[in-house]
């Protein structure tokens, strides 16, 4: 992850808001009081989607059990 000094990113924001945009790399930006990371808004948007999902009792072993069936012998017809 590229490490940048809040004077250094805030004189180039426009610049890191594409790159990590097009990238999907975070960026680190550090401070004399504290850091934080820049992501894409669509990263953001993923990673508090997978959060949400695998907060939900079950869902992480079914995903874990969908990915270790054969695709030959998964349903065409949702169970639902």
């Amino acid at each position: 992850m590229t490490s940048l000094p809040v004077t250094q990113a805030r004189s180039k924001l426009y610049q890191l808001l594409d790159e990590v945009a097009e990238s999907h790399e975070p960026i680190q930006i550090t401070g004399k009081r504290s850091n934080a990371v820049l992501v894409s808004e669509d990263d953001w948007r993923s990673i508090q989607e997978t959060l949400h999902l695998i907060s939900i009792p079950g869902t992480r072993d079914s995903i874990r059990k969908g990915m270790a069936e054969p695709l030959d012998k998964s349903s065409t017809k949702p169970g639902w």
